[in-house]
């Protein structure tokens, strides 16, 4: 039986490392990516055996994803059966106050870099399909806008859109699509803070929110179940699964309790 494979973005730590080495652990030829390449070699620590690759991607680098590619597929036996588009940023706070820099690298790695992704990975799920998938990770952020995180938002909205529009684009393929959209998860991205003009970590502002942070193994979990899956979209965490029924069922009360609210919400 013809082992299949997986490349994953953002492979050096978080959701990337756990969806890794779940994918590993089950069987499956793993390839990380990152601009990390201490944390992509800890990553691999944690896979038994050979069947595992490991290389450097700057997801906002269009050529770089075909030689990337291109790498792992030839490691992996000339095949890939999914790609997950992990790879991503956090930036808050007001929109007045961020500088054009900061914009401009979270646009390009969180959706710029998702798209990239997408089509540099096309020709290798068509020629694996039926079966094979492009997983991109969304967020809680990407179901309803909230204050201080307009260019969070816009991204993560992106991509759910990207998802949606290649779920159809797609379909004569046989190629599956799918967006996870977890809330707020135990990762690195938690201890930064948002903008360079802030010093409170996201981290101490979820728990004062009084908000739930879920294990990283809860979304390597989604991950699986979008490669193997039929839905669209797979929200992880209590957060993310109330923001999706209450944004399809309740528009009118989530945007009062977001203009009411004074903290961001997000992943």
């Amino acid at each position: 039986m013809t082992q299949r494979s997986i490349f994953i973005t953002g492979g050096g730590s978080g959701i990337g490392r756990a969806s890794a080495q779940l994918f590993a652990a089950r069987g499956w030829f793993v390839g990380v990516a990152d601009i990390n390449e201490a944390g992509m070699q800890e990553t691999l620590v944690g896979i038994a055996g050979e069947a595992k690759w490991a290389g450097r991607l700057d997801v906002r680098d269009r050529a770089a994803w075909d030689e990337s590619l291109a790498a792992f597929a030839a490691a992996a036996g000339g095949r890939i059966d999914a790609v997950v588009n992990n790879a991503g940023i956090g930036t808050g706070g007001s929109l007045a106050e961020l500088d054009p820099e900061e914009i401009d690298r979270c646009l390009d790695i969180n959706l710029k870099g998702v798209l990239y992704g997408a089509q540099a990975a096309y020709p290798y799920l068509k020629a694996t399909a039926p079966g094979s998938a492009l997983v991109n990770m969304a967020s809680a952020a990407g179901i309803a806008g909230s204050a201080g995180m307009s260019v969070y938002c816009a991204t993560k909205f992106g991509v759910r859109a990207v998802s949606e529009s290649l779920d159809a684009e797609w379909a004569p393929d046989r190629i599956t699509v799918a967006s996870v959209c977890p809330a707020f998860i135990d990762t690195p991205l938690l201890n930064g803070t948002g903008n360079r003009k802030s010093n409170e970590q996201i981290r101490d502002r979820v728990k004062a929110a009084g908000l739930e942070i879920s294990p990283v193994s809860h979304v390597a979990e989604a991950v699986w179940e979008a490669v193997h899956g039929t839905k669209l979209d797979y929200f992880v965490g209590p957060t993310s699964r109330r923001m999706a029924f209450a944004k399809r069922w309740m528009p009118g009360k989530v945007r009062k309790q977001l203009r009411n609210s004074l903290r961001p919400l997000g992943q």
